[in-house]
């Protein structure tokens, strides 16, 4: 213990005494005699049991408390001052242990918390917590990358449960769903997909608690999907949110959903998908709007886009539409609003492409001090705003010289920013709302 900051031992000194009359009141001792010093860790207090056991109560309670507020070399120095000395009792010793794995644990060192559950199922075997041991020491295997060493500790938590006497039935009983559970998580965390998958829709069958028979669903798609099973995960994705409506991955699998069906070059039904994610702003996402605020954007930005660079502009600005009501904030609005500025474009829109051009720079205009994204947004509305009027004039002057040339004296042709490419009067896009 000599490595210890000094005066992390110094407050758990200061504090001992205090756990130790704490735990002595709880005892159902009322002595108001002042509470005797700790002795130093192995040295023998010769106390009465009575006075051992509320002494480990006191620091247990201690050392509890200590990892909770992030302590913990002073939740450590208090553990040992149990596992240091012969003086209390076995039962006590078994807590002080796992308690020093939970505060290496939330610590982070893993290989320490590792080898102390290991220590606990190894000279404790007939204790009813092994299977939780085991349990806290897959998923501690798993955090450190041992992931076959992980899934070893979970079947053994299963195989451990069917040792124990029937009085705990229902925990274990539990823990055994909750060791299935991690072990799909595991196979998903390795990459084993194929094998997730398995797990995961053998979970959604079992008797679970709604929550987790939801996350297995939707887990269950993601492995499909990730596996490259796209048709499974579509059918799959769209069961899971028809029986999970409201679950807290929904807005996710509304995404996996829209971008496997764009893989699978269903794009009618990607656009569906998406426009319905866009629409549940209001009525699903008042319970968690930034979750579902994320993938509303990061599925309309990404189709949206697919669909403008593969050439299909109606579905672009459709979504891009449905994006812009999402947020009144100019740094969402203002760039979603130069993108359907593009779109009016490529449709020959031109008034109305110019009419979005003009919209960012007088909105930047009465801005104080646009960031460099901003102003970036306004030099690119501004180079586009030209372009438009060099093209409008180069065409004025192109049709005015060949009316010359012919001496034609039939009336110009109707500007194309005022009628769709196939000649039939332009309509203003149905906005999303």
């Amino acid at each position: 213990m000599n490595s210890r900051p000094t005066h992390h031992r110094a407050l758990v000194l200061i504090l001992l005494p205090l756990a130790w009359s704490l735990g002595s009141l709880q005892a159902g001792e009322r002595n108001e005699a002042v509470a005797p010093a700790v002795p130093a860790a192995g040295a023998s207090a010769n106390k009465p049991d009575a006075d051992m056991a509320a002494e480990a109560k006191g620091l247990l309670a201690l050392g509890a408390s200590l990892t909770d507020r992030n302590d913990y070399a002073a939740a450590e120095i208090a553990y040992r001052q149990i596992l240091n000395s012969a003086e209390f009792a076995r039962a006590d010793q078994k807590d002080a242990l796992l308690g020093l794995a939970r505060t290496y644990r939330k610590q982070g060192s893993l290989t320490k918390a590792a080898a102390i559950y290991q220590k606990f199922i190894k000279e404790f075997a007939d204790d009813a917590r092994v299977p939780d041991a085991l349990l806290d020491l897959g998923r501690t295997l798993r955090s450190m990358g041992a992931n076959k060493m992980a899934i070893n500790s979970f079947y053994s938590v299963m195989n451990s449960t069917l040792k124990l006497p029937a009085e705990g039935f229902e925990h274990y009983e539990l823990l055994a769903k909750t060791a299935q559970f991690e072990i799909a998580e595991t196979y998903f965390a390795s990459g084993n997909y194929v094998e997730a998958g398995k797990f995961f829709s053998r979970l959604k069958l079992l008797d679970l608690a709604p929550a987790d028979r939801a996350r297995a669903h939707f887990k269950s798609a993601c492995a499909r999907q990730l596996a490259g099973d796209l048709e499974g995960a579509v059918t799959t994705l769209r069961t899971y949110l028809e029986q999970w409506p409201l679950d807290e991955n929904g807005p996710e699998a509304r995404y996996l959903l829209a971008t496997t069906l764009r893989q699978l070059n269903r794009p009618d039904e990607a656009m569906a998908a998406t426009l319905e994610l866009l629409k549940h702003e209001q009525a699903h996402s008042e319970a968690e709007p930034k979750r579902w605020s994320y993938w509303q954007r990061r599925t309309g930005n990404q189709l949206a886009n697919d669909f403008f660079q593969g050439g299909d502009t109606i579905n672009a600005l459709a979504i891009y539409q449905g994006l812009a009501v999402l947020d009144p904030d100019p740094s969402w609005q203002l760039p979603i609003t130069y993108q359907i500025a593009l779109c009016y474009e490529r449709l020959r829109l031109v008034d109305r492409a110019r009419a979005s051009y003009q919209k960012i720079i007088d909105t930047l205009a009465a801005a104080k001090a646009p960031g460099p994204d901003l102003a970036e947004l306004n030099r690119m509305a501004g180079w586009r705003l030209a372009h438009l009027d060099w093209s409008d004039q180069t065409e004025h002057q192109l049709s005015a010289f060949f009316s010359t040339t012919t001496g034609s004296q039939s009336k110009p042709a109707p500007s194309p920013a005022s009628h769709e490419p196939n000649g039939s009067p332009a309509e203003p896009p149905t906005i999303v709302r």
